[in-house]
């Protein structure tokens, strides 16, 4: 229920020009501010990334080892990971993420999309703390828990603020950025681990944990500096403080503000309508909703049936254990072509729309690589070419996914559900898709871990055939 208006919208003053024609008249240096807003949120990516990138390489570190690992004289490290330990470390994180997924909708009812961040940072703060303090496996993974909680949020309310106060031309831009920004964090995150993995003690993990406070604390206050999104303070009936919040962040005459400020109700009007005629089951009543509901899942789940979980989770572990040199090295690489490969695929987006196709390419990439990798380790295993042949299959690995199915499974997952059924579809898709990856990241360790099968390389026959049928 809205709160009681504290101004009210006409919505029979004759109507300036709209939208991108109006944006039209207008730069990058005019929306200089929004903009900058914009690019604050997107630091909210570039955590989760820092995060995904400092884990996998913990998990190699012997200061890290001795302190929740046990010895092992069989492994280069000297030490390991239990297999139930290394499953719940990584995947905990998801779990908690997924549960954020899960509890968007209404948070964002109750409150704004600043003080959501703010309470995601807080989060990250508090969860940080305890991961650095303890020594306690049971603490550790508390912390996992609650950072992926506070990356969920991170991810889900940064997004919503981009597409309410981000310029129509622009907004595309900003959120392509994210895939970006979350391989930007991740190769940050791998070049710190590969500078600290040589010391000696708790600092080797200690200091890359210190990495993970600055976006919050950087993010707390930078919110001091940007308003609230107009869109939701016009849902909330906050009229005025939308227009100051429109006038801060657009270069428009006063009617323009007004202007914009009617197409927000009116589209609030139209969601509202939308929202009451459509429920949850509707998605599996209608053959086409049904259909529609399926594909949405389906895009998003690609990205958990390509086994990209694995490797961005376990990767330096996976090339630590394999015996393949340089394993933290090996990671900084895979990362830096990853965002080579996002950053050639931000050239080509806008003028190939043939999603389906390059999400069936991508995906036969990772499959043949994912299955050169097992058949190049089974017949000539534990040898220098055969290292540099994984290393370099990881790369062409990389380059299918980041460059094709991780961006178009998002863009496929979100073009396809029906405008009536769009929150309920694509909520469904996304929780879907975490949960994926969840199970992935915890289920990864029994394969490749001495402890348990310890496939290693020979993980890839599970995620060749998984690749091939979704392509």
């Amino acid at each position: 229920m809205a709160e009681k208006t504290e101004a009210t919208v006409s919505t029979t003053t004759p109507a300036t020009p709209k939208g991108l024609a109006v944006e039209q008249q207008y730069g990058i240096k005019d929306h200089w501010k929004a903009l900058a807003a914009c690019t604050l949120m997107s630091m909210c990516p570039f955590q989760y990334g820092i995060d995904f990138g400092l884990i996998g390489g913990l998990q190699s570190m012997v200061g890290f080892l001795q302190v929740f690992g046990y010895k092992d004289p069989h492994l280069i490290m000297g030490y390991n990971l239990s297999t139930e330990r290394q499953q719940l470390i990584s995947s905990l994180m998801t779990l908690g993420a997924f549960v954020a997924s899960l509890t968007v909708g209404p948070i964002a009812s109750v409150i704004g999309r600043r003080t959501s961040i703010w309470a995601a940072s807080l989060l990250c703060i508090v969860s940080n703390i305890i991961m650095m303090t303890t020594t306690d496996i049971g603490g550790l993974y508390a912390g996992r828990l609650l950072i992926g909680l506070s990356n969920g949020m991170f991810m889900t309310f940064s997004q919503l603020y981009i597409q309410e106060v981000a310029p129509a031309r622009y907004r595309g831009l900003m959120i392509s950025s994210f895939q970006v920004w979350t391989s930007l964090g991740s190769l940050v995150g791998t070049i710190v681990d590969n500078f600290t993995s040589k010391m000696e003690g708790r600092s080797s993990y200690l200091i890359p944990l210190g990495l993970v406070y600055i976006v919050p604390v950087l993010l707390s206050l930078g919110l001091l500096l940007i308003p609230e999104s107009p869109r939701w303070l016009m849902q909330h009936g906050k009229v005025e403080p939308a227009r100051k919040a429109l006038r801060w962040g657009r270069p428009y005459t006063d009617a323009m503000v007004d202007e914009e400020i009617r197409d927000i109700a009116i589209s609030l009007e139209d969601e509202d309508r939308i929202m009451k005629s459509a429920s949850f089951m509707d998605m599996f009543r209608d053959p086409v909703d049904r259909r529609r509901t399926v594909l949405a899942i389906c895009g998003l789940s690609v990205q958990g049936a390509s086994g990209a979980m694995y490797m961005i989770a376990y990767g330096t572990y996976f090339f630590q254990i394999a015996g393949i040199g340089a394993a933290f090295e090996n990671s900084c690489i895979l990362n830096a072509v990853g965002i080579v490969a996002i950053l050639i695929n931000s050239s080509v987006i806008t003028h190939f729309g043939r999603r389906r196709v390059f999400l069936t390419i991508g995906l036969c990439i990772c499959g043949l690589a994912q299955l050169l990798t097992a058949v190049v380790w089974t017949v000539n295993p534990n040898t220098k070419s055969t290292g540099q042949a994984i290393v370099g299959l990881g790369v062409v690995y990389i380059m299918g996914y980041n460059g094709m199915v991780a961006a178009y499974a998002w863009i496929s997952g979100g073009e396809l559900p029906s405008q009536r059924l769009r929150s309920h579809t694509f909520g469904l898709a996304t929780a879907m898709g975490f949960f994926i990856a969840w199970l992935t990241t915890f289920t990864a360790p029994y394969f490749i871990n001495p402890a348990s099968m310890g496939w290693g390389p020979k993980y890839g026959y599970i995620w060749a055939p998984s690749c091939i049928l979704s392509a």
